[in-house]
């Protein structure tokens, strides 16, 4: 027994030196203050995004968007700065639309949700003044309530079963090289020249607090769902344009003058490949599925300076892509999907900035647009159908801890091709809201929104052609049905935490 309490008494001292290894603490302080292993007690700072100071442009902390990048700690030679940010936001929404029950499915209109995203990241500095690193986007993904395991919905499914179908997946996974004298370039699932430009400043979406707004956001996700989402056709931040794997490179700036490049094989991830060569594979440049592209080459100049007490900037940026050469059977008319029938990728974007001091805070008015051949987000427009024309404008105002915004949209494209040479598909909303930084990394955010999608001949409730059409699309026999348009009202009251 006396042999088993002088160990003991030995574990303990051995204990209690590794404990006095550790940072001493302060005289006065509290026991409780001191930061324990795999922690560290630090100002809260700024965040999150996937893209920041380091890793968004040529030089690191040159970028004039404002808060549009969050400001992350530039490493010095020879080290590295970790980041683990992160994003939690709860939304409450209340949307109504007289579509949203015609199929006799009665919808409440009140809705929660909430919503979680990681961005684990590096930045480094060799000692010759080599900047590199990563940074990765994980998202969480959600199950369809009716798309339980049989019976899916009697009994209904419990809040558990829900919650062990979401999933948390990968927005984007890049790596960096860069240096101030050169540039950067960047490799992998990232955004291209569009999304580096306008982390949001040009198409003035940044008054929600990263929410989303139009491009979207939680009213679309959560209220104005499915049908009466108008379409986000201005590509910067939206998952059509980063989510597919290339090369990126931006100059540093000069004079306030920056341009970008970038190229992609494919659409998506080769990794994602077929094991063996098919015709509906990733990197197809043959095959039976017409609207498929290959080949995304672009490239863009910005410009941001002042003049006296304004803040300015524009840019313009031109997209080109091959499409696959169709093999299979052909049709007989009309313009389905299927068959040889669309247009290669080609646009053109364009957007400027102005930024005022009032004395009582600043005010932005910003203007993008977007337009060519193409038919939604970085979707080929079918063969003698409409080009796109989007443009969207807003102001956005800051004073303090307090951000106010809005914006007005209008889109227009060919819509559905099997429509193309009778109508074209014409969309509007305007969103107006703010947010309040309540404490750091903390915000309170309401937003108001209203849609309204049409198209001749189209019926957006059940997403397809009217009832009642009759003929070949494309032909004289063409007789269009039923025309159902969509419209909605929402609003939205969020609280939004960063870190």
């Amino acid at each position: 027994m006396r042999k088993l309490m002088l160990a003991s008494a030995a574990m303990l001292g051995a204990t209690s030196g590794i404990a006095s290894a550790q940072t001493p603490v302060p005289a006065g302080a509290n026991m409780m203050m001191q930061p324990t292993q795999g922690q560290m007690a630090l100002p809260w700072a700024q965040g999150p995004s996937s893209n920041n100071n380091n890793n968004g442009s040529g030089q690191p902390n040159t970028y004039s968007g404002g808060a549009a990048f969050p400001k992350n700690a530039v490493p010095t030679p020879g080290t590295v700065v970790i980041r683990l940010n992160g994003r939690v936001e709860v939304d409450m929404v209340a949307s109504w639309s007289p579509n949203a029950n015609v199929l006799g499915a009665q919808t409440n209109p009140i809705s929660f949700g909430s919503y979680m995203r990681l961005y684990p990241g590096v930045d480094g500095m060799a000692t010759n003044g080599l900047r590199y690193g990563a940074s990765i986007e994980l998202r969480e993904n959600f199950p369809g309530s009716t798309a339980q395991p049989a019976p899916a919905l009697s009994p209904a499914p419990s809040a558990s079963t829900f919650t062990s179908g979401e999933t948390v997946f990968v927005r984007r996974a890049f790596t960096y090289l860069a240096a101030d004298n050169f540039g950067m370039l960047r490799f992998g699932q990232t955004d291209g020249v569009l999304g580096l430009f306008d982390p949001c400043i040009f198409y003035s979406g940044c008054f929600d607090a990263g929410i989303g707004n139009i491009n979207g956001g939680a009213l679309q996700a959560n209220g104005t769902t499915g049908a009466t989402a108008v379409l986000y056709a201005w590509l910067a931040q939206a998952g059509a344009e980063y989510g597919n794997n290339k090369i990126v490179y931006m100059s540093p700036q000069w004079f306030g003058f920056d341009f970008g490049v970038q190229y992609a094989p494919n659409m998506g991830n080769s990794l994602a490949n077929c094991a063996v060569a098919a015709t509906a594979c990733t990197n197809a440049t043959t095959g039976t599925d017409a609207t498929r592209w290959y080949n995304q080459v672009g490239v863009g100049v910005r410009w941001q300076g002042t003049v006296g007490p304004v803040g300015l900037g524009a840019y313009a940026f031109y997209e080109t892509a091959g499409k696959e050469s169709f093999f299979g059977p052909g049709v007989s008319a009309g313009r389905g999907v299927t068959g040889n029938r669309f247009d290669n990728l080609s646009f053109v974007s364009a957007a400027g900035y102005a930024t005022f001091n009032t004395g009582v805070g600043t005010v932005t008015w910003a203007v993008d647009y977007i337009g060519g051949n193409m038919n939604g987000q970085l979707v080929m427009r079918p063969q003698g159908g409409a080009s796109e024309n989007a443009i969207v404008t807003g102001l956005l105002y800051r004073n303090g801890p307090i951000t106010l915004g809005t914006q007005v949209a209008v889109v227009e494209t060919q819509g559905q091709a099997s429509l193309t040479g009778i109508s074209q598909r014409h969309e509007f909303e305007v969103t107006f809201g703010g947010n309040y930084n309540i404490a750091p990394g903390m915000y309170l955010v309401g937003e108001y929104m209203y849609t309204q999608r049409h198209q001749g001949g189209f019926d957006f409730v059940t997403g397809a052609n009217g009832a009642g059409a009759t003929g070949i699309p494309g032909t004289a026999s063409w007789k269009a049905g039923l025309t159902r348009d969509v419209h909605s009202n929402g609003i939205l009251f969020s609280t939004v935490v960063t870190w």
